[in-house]
């Protein structure tokens, strides 16, 4: 493999190629000074790293033909808005590193990286991978970014792999999406060989990318944008954390990506002003589509910072509000902090999404902060600074977002629902009073949803939602609209059983979420309409997974996150798990699973607990057998397999008649 630096020579000669294809008209100006790349200050292009398994005079051919139309990424939106961003803004920065990346370069190492792959399937630079699955195994970087996007450029399919995972994993998710090549970054080469001499079924190929030069002054260089003929081609697919079966492979074609990406955009308004810190694995939807893929629609910056350190993420929040001889590094070490600033400022972050653990996490750091680091995260924090700050993938404890608003000077953390197979679905509104407790909001823009009835399979239509007693009732949240997923991968059986029959007005199947909620409306809630219209009408409050989450038990439904709220605002827990016992009477009893706060209570007994939740919920919603443990395992998003901790905890659990 040859890795090599374009020279001054060559890429002269590559933009003059391109002006005699094409003329200068074709080139689009640069929206800073309105000169086209022609003109004299834009006359070189960017020197970005690529690799070739070739010669260097076969790199200069190859180089040459990325200059031609050939070589133009297709028009879709995401490089549609690249396109228009500033040249000079910040696209991606390293923490750590402080490496950084401008919008100005990035289209241009997306185009070497795409000819990279083409070139590996035997393709030229004109043609396209035609759908398929090519998968990738990528740290959190600037390099992930380039060959995600580089993927949905050769309208091919990509498929992230997580570093974390085991060889049977990555092996399993080779094999079952069929992918014909494996993009590696030098830090998982090794990993990446590892995969491939495991017993696969197809081996795909497998392609180093280097790592990408940080850009250097006047990166000015143009791509041509063609019209997609075949659009659908291209797409990300990510698997399903498999609680029950086999992983599924969830498809989501580039149009369903694109209208995910502008209904965030529209709804938490992403701009140029604002600053991403990326703390979150990239095999989720959550880390790629909120926190790459919008952010890049709405050319705002993203800093990479990962794996998740508290002290490490409170320095560096805290970096732009500290005095000069108090600045930190990524790793939370004070530094010189007047050489520091003098080198690479640190922009102040005013956009964080993480997940409940996360924010728990940061909460027990912060006290042992020292004084002017806490002073200055709590500054970096308020609502002033921070634009916004959001919750998700696991349901937010009521704790939780009580302690954050109170150490934040009332930032309000904002709730949203989600899953692989929709997006984003649900979201509370951008003002304070929207962000109600325990509700995750209302639909998203262009998000259809509606709750059908557990126990008639009626839809309940809004002002319908009491039934006859003046209870609430519980609905299955459905979905539908462009945001939803195609299709799961190579199971027509599991897409059917997840859709409904087409409904009778004519717009389409609605899809099965299996989670459960109720629909209520808050007076104080839903009035800026003016400026959210979709931020209106009653709000949804999540009861859990159909499957899990909602315990039937000696006639009554018990919902578990009600119960877990409960428990976890009490001071002797620090973690709570709600779960379905099987019983011999009951059909199943409600367990808990709790981890103590050992500063508060180093014993706490079933019969404490109850006492403590007698005055809170009704007698058949308090847990009737409860376990204490050191820790209670999570995956990589917070969550919890419920199905599996029963296994692990309860096995032993008497399940005959109770007292």
């Amino acid at each position: 493999m040859i890795v090599f630096s374009a020279s001054p020579a060559l890429r002269r000669l590559a933009l003059a190629s391109r002006l005699r294809s094409h003329g200068p008209s074709s080139l689009l100006p640069c929206r800073r000074c309105g000169a086209t790349p022609a003109s004299s200050s834009h006359s070189l292009l960017s020197a970005s790293l690529f690799s070739l398994s070739s010669s260097a005079a076969a790199a200069t051919s190859i180089s040459m033909r990325m200059a031609s139309t050939s070589a133009a990424l297709p028009r879709l939106a995401i490089f549609e808005a690249v396109a228009r961003h500033d040249p000079d803004a910040l696209a991606v920065v390293h923490s750590l590193s402080g490496r950084r990346f401008t919008y100005g370069q990035l289209l241009g190492d997306v185009r070497r990286a795409r000819a990279r792959l083409l070139e590996a399937r035997g393709k030229s630079t004109g043609d396209d991978l035609d759908g398929e699955r090519v998968a990738l195994l990528v740290e959190n970087s600037y390099d992930y970014v380039v060959t995600l996007l580089a993927i949905l450029a050769a309208r091919s399919i990509a498929v992230p792999l997580s570093p974390a995972f085991p060889i049977p994993e990555l092996e399993y998710v080779l094999n079952h999406s069929e992918a014909s090549l494996l993009v590696s970054s030098p830090k998982f080469a090794s990993k990446a060989q590892q995969v491939l001499a495991a017993d696969l079924t197809s081996k795909p190929s497998h392609v180093e990318l280097p790592k990408h030069a940080e850009s250097a002054a006047a990166t000015g260089e143009n791509v041509p944008l063609e019209d997609d003929a075949n659009p659908g081609q291209a797409g990300l697919m990510l698997y399903t954390s498999g609680t029950t079966n086999k992983p599924k492979g969830v498809l989501l074609p580039q149009s369903v990506l694109t209208a995910q990406a502008r209904s965030l955009h529209e709804a938490w308004e992403y701009s140029p002003a604002d600053h991403l810190l990326h703390l979150l694995p990239l095999h989720h939807i959550h880390g790629v589509v909120n926190a790459i893929l919008t952010p890049l629609l709405a050319g705002s910056s993203i800093e990479f910072m990962f794996p998740f350190n508290a002290d490490a993420v409170w320095s560096r929040l805290a970096a732009p509000y500290l005095p000069s001889s108090e600045t930190t590094n990524g790793n939370g070490i004070t530094t010189d902090g007047d050489a520091a600033a003098k080198s690479s400022p640190k922009p102040k972050v005013t956009f964080f999404t993480a997940v409940p653990t996360i924010y728990s996490r940061l909460l027990n750091s912060h006290k042992s902060l020292p004084p002017p680091i806490q002073d200055a995260a709590r500054q970096a924090v308020s609502p002033s600074n921070l634009r916004i700050n959001i919750s998700g993938s696991a349901a937010l404890p009521t704790p939780i977002k009580t302690a954050w608003a109170s150490l934040s000077n009332g930032n309000v953390l904002l709730e949203r629902y989600g899953m692989t197979e929709v997006g984003m679905a649900l979201s509370c509104g951008l003002s304070f009073a929207d962000r109600v407790d325990a509700s995750v909001g209302w639909p998203l823009p262009s998000v259809q949803a509606r709750l059908v009835d557990v126990d008639t399979a009626e839809v309940i239509l809004t002002g319908q939602e009491l039934d006859a007693q003046g209870r609430e009732r519980s609905g299955e949240i459905q979905l539908r609209g462009p945001t939803i997923f195609k299709e799961y991968w190579r199971n027509p059986a599991a897409t059917e059983k997840e859709f409904t029959a087409p409904d009778p007005d004519g717009n389409g199947a609605w899809f099965k979420t299996g989670d459960v909620a109720v629909r209520r409306p808050v007076p104080t809630a839903g009035l800026n309409s003016a400026a959210q219209p979709w931020a209106q009408g009653p709000l949804y409050f999540i009861q859990g997974r159909k499957s899990a989450d909602i315990i039937k038990t000696g006639g009554e439904k018990v919902s578990a996150l009600e119960v877990e709220r409960e428990l976890l605002s009490l001071p002797q827990v620090a973690e709570a798990a709600v779960v379905a016992v099987p019983s011999g009477s009951w059909g199943h009893k409600v367990g808990a699973v709790v981890v103590l706060d050992r500063s508060v209570a180093d014993k706490w007994s079933a019969l404490e607990m109850r006492r403590a939740l007698k005055s809170r919920l009704a007698n058949y919603k308090i847990p009737q057998v409860m376990k204490v443990v050191e820790s209670i395992p999570r995956n990589a998003m917070g969550k919890i397999n419920k199905k599996q901790l029963v296994k692990a905890i309860f096995a032993d659990e008497h399940s005959g008649d109770e007292a």
